[in-house]
């Protein structure tokens, strides 16, 4: 049976029209997809808001931490180095110095006419924070030079000191204020010696 050219072209129209609707269905696939990818884009964006004011949150939580140990340390620093035998005339909370472009910044200074202390204050201690420390001691007479002549010690405190850190802290010379019920005591054994700056 022959084909005629009138069923020939419905088959082309048919086949077109296929087509058609398969490109309409892409279409609609493809703008589908575009408005999936631009959600996803704002959603991401959004996220990114989220997360940077999260971030920015828990840094002033961090630093309402470390605010108040240094409240918490101040008061009882002066008991502590008395029980020492250091005569304690002053004590400086965030001392900061600049000179020739570079800085410091000290949670607290404990301070008499001859020995100072500055203490770095933390909700955890860490090495990192340990170390930072000796850099800050190195330096401490050269930025803050009133106190030149001064016997330098330094020490740190924090709610949280893992054994392994308070150790270490004492390796470099430091005296160590850990939490003990609601108040801070001196770690170091009775024999210890402070390192001076």
């Amino acid at each position: 049976m022959a084909t005629t050219y009138e069923e020939i072209l419905e088959l082309f129209r048919e086949t077109d029209r296929k087509f058609q609707e398969v490109a309409e269905s892409q279409k609609e696939t493809d703008r589908k997809f575009q408005d999936t990818e631009r959600l996803l884009k704002e959603q991401s964006q959004e996220t990114d808001k989220v997360i940077k004011a999260l971030s920015k949150n828990l840094g002033e939580i961090g630093n309402r931490l470390g605010e108040f140990v240094e409240h918490l340390v101040m008061p009882t620093v002066v008991r502590l180095f008395q029980a020492q035998g250091l005569e304690v005339h002053e004590v400086h909370s965030d001392v900061t110095a600049k000179r020739d472009g570079q800085g410091i910044q000290v949670d607290l200074l404990v301070v008499n006419d001859g020995v100072l202390i500055a203490i770095e204050c933390k909700s955890k201690m860490t090495t990192a924070y340990v170390d930072q420390h000796v850099e800050r001691m190195n330096k401490l007479k050269r930025m803050l030079p009133a106190y030149r002549h001064h016997q330098a010690f330094g020490a740190v405190a924090a709610l949280v000191m893992p054994n392994d850190v308070a150790e270490y802290a004492e390796e470099q010379g430091f005296y160590v204020l850990v939490q003990s019920g609601e108040t801070l005591t001196l770690r170091n054994a009775p024999a210890f010696q402070a390192k001076a700056w």
